[in-house]
């Protein structure tokens, strides 16, 4: 009778398994069909500049159409200088697609597919999700063309929701917090979805750590939805700009030994900035901006603050409340519009050179005084900027005389200068901190 029992109870847990395993199984295929006929397989084609010689490269990526619009979610490091973005679809139909705009502070980036090179203008489009919803241990699936190989599916689960990277190398990221996943992510899946077992976008896939098993990061859709809808309204992302980087306060508040204490503790301030010219100091301690408190005691806090401070309004005075030296102070903060741009670069083929804005590690690492110049990011052999000792990481500060305030005043007097067909071109420059004079000859070199 007890072997009849132990039988029975055997036969009924294997029977839950199988059900539980098929259950399983089919939600995974819903969400799949939910979001794969949404799917894009990206093809960009990349302009760069090798030795002042341009040259075209095709990458490849991911996406997913968020809109009956033909809107496509991707990375800005996947369609950033594109010059032509293919799109097949997952009828396998190939089209082409523009770049709206894109966002390097986010790693986002919004194309709109040329619906009219279709027979059927009629689209599929996944649904966006809520990535705030998101637990540790929840499974996802990672959707995309890792290593060019279309239409593939990976699933895992979410290992964290907050994963916080300081910006090093190509890892700029201030405003985001990772969702972290084991589902494997490869080059190639940069800008596809991320999704939960319900079909709902909660994340777009960026990055992968090489030589780590299976440890992949997606940006929350939550932010994506913000920026590309900004992206969608004006082609471009509009931020304030004050200056200043910041240091959590977790080591300060237990050396104080106050449990109340909140802020964000100064770790630089930026020479002719805002927050210089309302007297921020390194050291102080941020408590208030405007009427919002601020209490950033770990890392993770850091782009909630940014956030804050990216939306102030820019030319108008805002309150902050800053503590220094054991008392607090009220100061009054003029933001400016975020001066450092990724905009592409810009061929100057008379003078032989390449140039681009300056970002904001030129403007740090050439101890810039102000904003003004671009920056030189290719010569060629043997023409006139070669002939004139011009080199590569130059930053150009003034032409004729005349200051150079952005790529865009840069490309203005070249072509001024160029349409006048004389004489000779004074430049003022700085490299590696210090100034320098070149003088370009039209026509000069090989």
């Amino acid at each position: 009778m007890t072997r009849i029992i132990l039988f029975s109870i055997l036969i009924w847990l294997f029977s839950s398994s199988l059900i539980a395993q098929n259950a399983l199984q089919s939600q995974i295929f819903n969400a799949r069909d939910r979001v794969m006929p949404a799917l894009v397989h990206v093809e960009p084609v990349i302009q760069i500049f090798t030795r002042g010689e341009k040259q075209h490269t095709v990458v490849t990526g991911s996406g997913v159409i968020f809109s009956k619009e033909g809107y496509v979610l991707t990375n800005h490091h996947v369609a950033a200088n594109a010059t032509k973005v293919w799109c097949t679809l997952s009828t396998k139909e190939r089209i082409t697609a523009t770049v709206v705009g894109s966002d390097p502070s986010t790693d986002i980036a919004v194309l709109k597919l040329n619906l009219e090179e279709l027979e059927n203008e009629e689209i599929p489009f996944a649904e966006l999700g809520n990535s705030d919803s998101l637990e540790v241990g929840q499974i996802v699936l990672a959707l995309g063309s890792p290593l060019g190989l279309s239409r593939s599916v990976s699933m895992g689960v979410v290992s964290s929701i907050d994963r916080y990277f300081p910006n090093r190398g190509s890892m700029v990221s201030p405003y985001n917090l990772w969702i972290q996943t084991d589902a494997a992510i490869n080059p190639g899946n940069s800008g596809g979805p991320l999704i939960n077992l319900f079909g709902d976008v909660i994340g777009i896939n960026a990055r992968a750590v090489f030589f780590a098993e299976n440890l992949g990061f997606a940006i929350p859709v939550n932010l994506v939805r913000e920026v590309a809808e900004e992206i969608i309204e004006g082609s471009s992302v509009k931020r304030a700009w004050i200056g200043l980087e910041f240091q959590q306060i977790k080591d300060l508040k237990e050396y104080l030994g106050k449990d109340d204490f909140h802020g964000v503790l100064v770790s630089h301030v930026t020479e002719n900035s805002p927050a210089e010219k309302a007297g921020i100091k390194s050291g102080d301690v941020i408590q208030h901006i405007g009427k919002e408190k601020i209490n950033v005691v770990y890392e993770e806090d850091l782009p909630t603050l940014r956030k804050i401070i990216a939306a102030l309004p820019v030319g108008k005075k805002t309150g902050w409340k800053i503590w220094r030296n054991q008392k607090s102070m009220d100061v009054k903060v003029s933001a400016i519009e975020e001066p450092f741009k990724d905009d592409p670069e810009y061929e100057a083929s008379e003078w032989g050179l390449v140039v681009k804005g300056l970002s904001w590690h030129i403007f740090q690492m050439q101890s810039l005084p102000d904003y003004n110049g671009v920056y030189v990011s290719s010569v060629k052999p043997s023409g006139p900027a070669d002939e004139s000792s011009i080199r590569n990481g130059d930053v150009i500060r003034k032409i004729n005389d005349k200051v150079v305030t952005s790529d865009q005043e840069f490309k203005s007097l070249y072509e001024t200068l160029i349409a006048k067909d004389g004489g000779l071109i004074y430049l003022e420059l700085v490299r590696n901190g210090h100034p320098y004079f070149a003088v370009i000859k039209p026509g000069a070199g090989s």
